[in-house]
């Protein structure tokens, strides 16, 4: 595996690596203004820290995250570095999308009813918590300053989202506490009008909490959540996705990992017509470590997307990307982009990301993209892998010569291959819920 080389930009770190702020982090991607001038001593002529320097003329025009190519009116193409996406809360340093983004050339627009273009004023999805006791729970206003400290947007759906939503649900979990039961966030949508809606969850240090976002009803919703996971704290998110047939769904959930602290996100996509996840882990300080779980299910017309990013900002931090697929049906569309990112004060990075697709039917498409940018060397490992097939054969054989019928055969196929990412969440009522769930899928297919 190749070192890639960036223009350099290296975060504002205390002595013992841990990010002092991180909205300074990306402070020039942020703010969408240039990565920095460039040393002109450069040792090979011809060439500068972004790679070759194919023309002096036209640099071309800018769009969100993207460059024209500098031979001229080319197609656009993405910034050299995954940090230098622009991150902004107007929504105005977002130009209006037409698809030729990096970010949206998988989504098909037209299905988002308005999310990138229209004003998101319609009530937003009620949201009811209950479970674990000793968990704050409160409705905030949007002047709140505790809301957008830890996370901004990155696209332009998430800060029309930001601008539009009303109260915001904030959930802490207070220092040193284990909460005494699992968090359940229902998301209850009932009507079709585009709408905003913010979510913060905020696991102070020390502290242990599993959060399920549950997901059901008709809505056209763009989100954000953040997340921030304190000093030594143990979070699991999970969000499920089992909206009716007619719902659409964009959501940003953006995490703060902080000092020796592990989270988990398990993200589950089964219901909906347009399903959009973008799930990102910004790792701020040493020892924190990450684990990333996805399953999607698509039908016949369903499009489920997933854009994840995985962030080692400071040294000696690890994580783990997992995501498994399945579709069936005429034109059922999954997406799954991994960008993981180890920037060049990330020394001691540990990470791996693999996504696994299968493809059920004919007329089925999955897109798997995993994308690695290293900017230093001095790393305990890293590595990427994805792989898009059909049922494997041999698998079957070895079951129906033990006298199990084809059909069946398939389902646990399917089943086994799922399971894994099922059993991360560790919530068993809604593990024996959601393996139901997939079973509903499989006879939907007639598998």
């Amino acid at each position: 595996m190749a070192e890639t080389t960036h223009t350099e930009f290296t975060p504002d770190t205390a002595p013992d690596g841990e990010v002092t702020d991180l909205g300074d982090l990306d402070e020039k991607a942020r703010l969408g203004a240039p990565a920095g001038a460039v040393d002109s001593s450069s040792a090979i002529d011809g060439f500068t820290e972004e790679g070759e320097s194919l023309s002096s003329g036209d640099t071309g025009s800018e769009q969100l995250g993207l460059k024209k190519h500098s031979h001229g009116n080319a197609p656009v193409i993405p910034e050299a570095s995954r940090g230098e996406r622009r991150r902004s809360f107007d929504i105005a340093d977002f130009p209006t999308l037409t698809g030729l983004e990096e970010d949206w050339r998988f989504t098909p627009l037209k299905r988002l009813r308005g999310l990138h273009t229209e004003a998101l004023s319609a009530s937003a999805p009620a949201v009811e918590v209950t479970g674990a006791g000793n968990v704050t729970v409160e409705t905030v206003g949007r002047d709140d300053v505790r809301l957008g400290a830890s996370a901004t947007p990155e696209d332009r759906v998430s800060a029309a989202a930001w601008n539009a939503f009303g109260d915001a649900t904030v959930i802490t979990v207070p220092q040193e506490t284990v909460a005494d039961g699992e968090v359940m966030v229902s998301v209850r949508g009932t009507h079709a009008e585009a709408s905003a809606q913010h979510i913060l969850i905020d696991a102070k240090a020390f502290s242990k909490a599993v959060v399920v976002l549950d997901h059901q009803g008709s809505a056209t919703l763009a989100q954000n959540v953040e997340i921030v996971v304190g000093d030594g704290a143990e979070l699991t998110v999970v969000s499920v996705q089992e909206w009716d047939d007619d719902a659409v769904h964009v959501s940003s959930q953006q995490a703060k990992v902080g000092r020796d602290a592990r989270y988990k996100h398990v993200v589950v996509s089964l219901g909906g017509d347009l399903v959009r996840l973008t799930p990102s882990s910004i790792l701020t300080a040493p020892g924190a470590e990450v684990e990333m779980y996805g399953l999607y299910f698509a039908d016949a017309g369903q499009h489920l997307e997933q854009r994840l990013l995985v962030d080692h900002a400071v040294p000696n931090c690890k994580s783990r990307v997992t995501y498994k697929g399945a579709l069936q049906g005429a034109d059922a569309h999954t997406v799954w982009v991994g960008d993981v990112l180890i920037r060049k004060a990330a020394e001691g990075t540990d990470t791996y990301e693999t996504n696994r697709n299968l493809i059920l039917t004919d007329g089925a498409r999955s897109d798997s993209v995993p994308n690695l940018e290293i900017e230093t060397g001095l790393i305990e490992g890293a590595g990427h892998a994805s792989a898009t097939g059909r049922f494997d054969d041999e698998h079957l054989f070895y079951l129906m010569a033990r006298g199990i019928p084809e059909k069946a055969a398939r389902r646990l196929v399917v089943r086994g291959f799922l399971t894994e990412v099922i059993q991360q969440i560790k919530v068993p009522a809604l593990e024996e819920r959601l393996s139901e769930s997939v079973e509903r899928e499989l006879a939907a297919g007639n598998l």
